[in-house]
């Protein structure tokens, strides 16, 4: 979202999987440029040759990003930590939480009602500024007290968004009695040589969030 601001870019969101990615496409094609898309489990496409996750395309581009940092005198290592400087440290991860049987289904399923009916005010320190529900269909802006409607596929998902620029998505499995929590996390990296500092603050950060949401 930054680099998509910062270079004039339009950017969507949308539900898991590439068909809804090829779907803005098609809805698009004729009156905007599709440059690129990606999606959490690192599937990507890359102009739409193809409308569907393509390995080759992106390595195409990794091997493109590699031959435009040698010409620099660079790695692609050294490229990231530009990005990160300029646009800010991200850090992603993944929480699967299993529950067993029909009375695991059922605790899950308790879980996503108890969060919308109590969603929490503050994780991990910060508070939670809007919240996405996919199910209901609708944003809730916490600091200016509105609800919007979410003009997005329904989906049994829910989204936090904290006052320090933190994610966290949760989505039952529609198949087995599982439970998924994503999370989002970014921080400042001033310079490339506080890299390890950073990241150890991520980390933290990311433990601090989960104990925070008793997980």
């Amino acid at each position: 979202v930054d680099m998509a601001q910062k270079f004039g870019v339009e950017h969507f969101d949308v539900l898991t999987g590439f068909k809804y990615i090829a779907e803005i496409i098609k809805q698009l094609e004729g009156t905007k440029t599709y440059i690129g898309g990606g999606e959490e489990s690192y599937g990507y496409l890359a102009g739409d040759f193809v409308r569907d996750k393509d390995a080759v395309m992106a390595c195409a581009l990794i091997a493109e990003a590699a031959a435009w940092a040698k010409d620099q005198g660079k790695m692609l290592y050294d490229i990231l930590l530009d990005i990160y400087v300029e646009f800010g440290f991200y850090k992603e991860s993944l929480l699967n939480i299993t529950k067993k049987g029909k009375s695991g289904a059922e605790e899950i399923q308790a879980m996503m009602a108890g969060y919308r009916q109590n969603p929490p005010t503050v994780i991990n320190g910060s508070k939670v500024v809007s919240i996405k529900d996919y199910k209901e269909q609708i944003t809730k802006d916490l600091v200016k007290g509105t609800t919007v409607k979410l003009d997005m596929q329904k989906s049994d998902v829910l989204q936090f968004f904290t006052e320090d620029g933190s994610k966290i998505s949760i989505r039952p499995s529609g198949t087995e009695p599982k439970i998924k929590f994503y999370f989002g996390i970014k921080e400042q990296l001033v310079s490339k040589d506080q890299y390890a500092v950073v990241n150890q603050k991520l980390d933290d950060k990311l433990n601090n969030i989960i104990k925070s949401l008793n997980l």
